[in-house]
């Protein structure tokens, strides 16, 4: 366990505060207490040279920023740290050390102290990469991990508040749940290579960082889009947040953008795929001035361009209505994915997949007529395979073509105009009780 392969950090921090319990007590440490820390610095070099904190550092931290790092987890794993700080802070009902605490317990002297407030300041690597925060300010400002580090750690998902305005989408897919062609999925790959390379091409290939990266991804509904978002997110082990408009876009003045602040202060540099579904809605092409409010509509959508451009982390816009997006922002894509509706093939996968596999299914089942008989999305699909599978289990019989024709019926309903039988294909045959 990575815990367990930490232990030397945990032991040396625990040795430290003991020390400066020894001095302030009796002026001067232990023999002991000085032999054991010895040991456990050995064992820390080796550790940290072999690469132990990989999970939370893709690149290797100073020395100073490993210190801070391990006196601010410590606590956390190891109960008698706790303890330990505790009793020597000033705050006593504080586990986690302060700055002016890790002046004492590193034994930092007055030239190194430079390379403390460096480890700690904003625009460090230990702030800039979320793995610890401080609470407070000044040298009393107290050191904590960042939320989601000890998930780091185990090298599992981190659980994240939803940004303001935006809502988490759960969805375990993969990438052999995407039915899509050839030529999408290496695009789709493409775009995951600006997030796993990245450290790659900027930190030792020395490119420009790139902002976002931001997808377009376009397509009729039900063609795959959120489900793709939900794989890219997967790949990365990070929480997918679906942006809701609606809530950021308002009638009044000003609150537009403050509510775009909002979200994205929150989401900047954390592990987090942010979907802004319907992109049209907001991001359409800029109109003609006639009133105030036309300008500060236009000025709305700058803004959230220049925030999507800073934003430091992955951005998917879904829009069903391509041709409706300003071209000033289309540049501002890395990639540019379209979404097409399922050919023949594609239909046959679907309905696959999507048929619950441990139903019992009628004999003359047949995947090729169903996916022919209907020119169905891969949503309408979905939701027809489910349909047919909750009436045949309400039937207590295996999923039949009935069963389908009807689920299938129901869905091209849904668009509020007249099916007619012609519609189903072969599958009319099947059809009992519903007129054309």
């Amino acid at each position: 366990m990575i815990f367990a392969n930490l232990n030397p950090e945990w032991q040396r921090v625990e040795t430290l505060a003991c020390l400066v319990a020894e001095t302030r007590r009796d002026g001067t440490p232990s023999q002991g207490s000085l032999d054991r820390l010895r040991s456990h610095q050995d064992a820390v070099e080796t550790a940290r040279k072999s690469g132990v904190w990989r999970n939370v550092a893709a690149k290797p931290l100073s020395g100073m920023e490993y210190d801070v790092l391990a006196c601010a987890v410590a606590p956390e794993i190891f109960p008698r740290v706790a303890w330990l700080f505790q009793s020597l802070s000033s705050r006593a009902a504080d586990p986690y050390p302060s700055m002016h605490f890790l002046h004492e317990l590193l034994g930092i002297s007055t030239e190194d102290t430079p390379l403390l407030y460096d480890a700690l300041d904003d625009r460090g690597r230990l702030r800039n990469e979320r793995l610890i925060r401080l609470d407070g300010q000044g040298p009393f400002a107290v050191i904590q991990p960042a939320p989601g580090l000890l998930r780091r750690l185990m090298n599992k998902p981190i659980d994240l508040e939803p940004p303001p305005g935006a809502t988490l989408v759960r969805n375990e897919a993969g990438w052999d749940d995407l039915i899509l062609p050839a030529a999408q999925i290496d695009m789709l790959r493409e775009y995951l290579s600006y997030m796993i390379c990245r450290t790659t091409v900027v930190e030792e290939w020395g490119a420009q960082p790139p902002a976002g990266p931001v997808a377009l991804f376009a397509g009729p509904s039900g063609t795959g889009k959120t489900l793709t978002a939900s794989v890219i997110a997967n790949s990365l082990g990070w929480p997918l947040f679906r942006v809701d408009l609606g809530r950021l876009v308002s009638k009044y003045i000003g609150e537009t953008e403050k509510n775009l602040n909002a979200l994205f202060d929150a989401a900047h540099d954390a592990p987090m795929v942010l979907q802004f579904d319907e992109a049209d809605s907001l991001f359409s092409k800029r109109g003609e001035v006639r009133e105030a409010r036309d300008r500060y509509a236009n000025l709305e959508v700058s803004h959230l361009l220049a925030r999507i451009e800073d934003h430091n982390g992955p951005c998917i816009l879904t829009t069903n209505l391509r041709d409706q997006l300003d071209s000033a922002f289309a540049r501002r894509f890395q990639v540019v994915i379209d979404f097409p509706r399922p050919d023949l093939a594609a239909r046959a996968r679907l309905w696959r997949r999507l048929l619950p596999p441990r139903a019992p299914m009628a004999a003359n089942i047949d995947i090729e007529m169903i996916a022919a008989s209907a020119d169905l999305a891969g949503g309408s699909i979905r939701n027809a395979a489910l349909h047919a599978a909750v009436t045949a289990a309400a039937d207590r019989s295996p999923i039949t073509l009935s069963h389908i024709a009807r689920a299938i019926w129901r869905e091209l309903a849904k668009a509020g105009r007249p099916v007619g039988l012609g519609e189903l294909g072969e599958l009319a045959a099947h059809i009992e009780g519903e007129r054309a």
